[in-house]
């Protein structure tokens, strides 16, 4: 690891060591995810235009395409696809790599340049050129909607005749001073939606939730592996207390997850999110779409799975529209991140045997609740969802409601 107190100028890379070290020196400060005006985020900007420097003049402007690369790389060395799960992860996402169905992540591309020599110009390639067309032609009503949410500032639409400045600055402002950071998160989304949902809208509120984020304090980093089983059925007893979210909010907090509300934008069904933007503080959003306590902790637990589960599998963000879901195709992550969650509200051994599972009872449901000791809305819910009937216990379900806890968000009818 690079001693960055000892460190006391950046020099000019003048050699391949020179070159490799500004690399490491590269990935340690975007893993701190530093300020742009601050010191690091400072040596961040100075040694990304040192390295961008040696590049331009170490290897030639007309640059092949990266997947050409490596197609040629791998001629080169007689590799088959399977010889690339080292460096890309799983013999799917190789071939969905090689078919341009999915883009290389910055781990990918670190992996390929040391072991295959491929350089990071090359594989950049594709990312540069297509971060500009990230920012242009949004849709007017998503723009609409981020103005109106403080996305821009003091300007506003009618402020600039190029509305992708406008997008632009938004994301970038966000996280580091590494512009790609932000686009390459997004290109490795999981999309738990139904195919009318509008992207930009997500990546739009995906924005928001980590500038909100990015604004709360926290010294504790996540710990990998400390949210389990266990874990999660304690946070689901938080929800019998009053302000059970506000509590379950700071306890998140305090082990190194951040949890914020935003309310949806249009054209999206989405209940919640899981985003990894920074390793250290997983982020989940929630929208509070349905003003229910029971959809709350569903979803909660639905994003802690994520976390839980799938933290280092290489997807940075997941979205997850959960209702009117049953039956449909929605992957085997999400099915696995729906079993966790259900299994930490309600265990299938006490549901097995409980008479909530046969008698869609107010009484049953609170004896259940009781037992379990969680909010009888959780279990309401359980019941509503697995008899497939949405009109069971309505006067549990209705009564408790969650965005009152989050007064200062402008909530409309969805």
């Amino acid at each position: 690891m690079v001693n960055f107190k000892s460190m006391t100028t950046i020099k000019i890379i003048k050699t391949e060591e020179d070159y490799r070290q500004a690399l490491k020196m590269i990935e340690e400060l975007m893993n701190k995810n530093p300020e742009p005006e601050s010191t690091d985020g400072e040596k961040l900007a100075l040694l990304a235009t040192l390295v961008q420097d040696y590049e331009s003049k170490k290897f030639p402007e007309t640059l092949p395409d990266p997947i050409e690369a490596i197609k040629f790389r791998m001629e080169q060395e007689n590799l088959k696809p399977i010889d690339l799960v080292p460096y890309i992860g799983s013999r799917s996402r190789v071939s969905e790599i090689l078919s341009g169905k999915r883009q290389l992540t910055l781990e990918m591309m670190r992996a390929l340049e040391a072991g295959l020599g491929i350089p990071a110009k090359v594989l950049l390639k594709k990312t540069e050129e297509g971060a500009a067309s990230m920012f242009k032609n949004w849709n007017k009503n998503v723009l609409k909607e981020m103005s109106l949410r403080g996305c821009f500032g003091k300007r506003n639409l009618a402020s600039t005749h190029d509305n992708s400045d406008l997008v632009e600055n938004f994301f970038t402002n966000i996280g580091s001073s590494l512009q790609l950071q932000f686009q390459g998160m997004l290109r490795q989304a999981y999309y738990r939606s139904a195919p009318a949902t509008d992207k930009q809208a997500l990546t739009a509120w995906a924005g928001c939730v980590l500038k909100k984020a990015k604004k709360i304090e926290t010294t504790k980093k996540y710990s990998e592996g400390s949210i389990d089983l266990v874990f999660m059925q304690k946070i689901a007893r938080f929800s019998v207390e009053k302000n059970s979210p506000l509590l379950v909010q700071d306890f998140l907090k305090r082990n190194g997850i951040i949890l914020v509300v935003e309310p949806p934008f249009a054209k999206t069904r989405l209940d919640g999110a899981t985003l990894f933007a920074n390793k250290n503080n997983p982020i989940i959003g929630l929208t509070l779409r349905l003003n229910r306590l029971d959809n709350f902790w569903f979803t909660l637990m639905h994003e802690l799975a994520h976390i839980a589960l799938h933290y280092n599998d290489g997807t940075s963000i997941f979205y997850d529209e959960l209702d009117d879901i049953k039956g449909f195709d929605v992957g085997f992550k999400e099915k696995e991140a729906d079993n966790f969650a259900s299994e930490a509200l309600v265990p299938a051994n006490k549901w097995e045997v409980s008479p909530a599972r046969l008698v869609p009872s107010t009484l049953a449901a609170i004896s259940l609740a009781k037992q379990l000791g969680v909010d009888v809305t959780i279990v309401a819910g359980k019941i509503r969802y697995e008899s497939g009937n949405y009109t069971y216990l309505n006067k549990i379900i209705g009564q408790a409601t969650v965005r009152q806890y989050f007064p200062h968000e402008k909530w409309k009818e969805q």
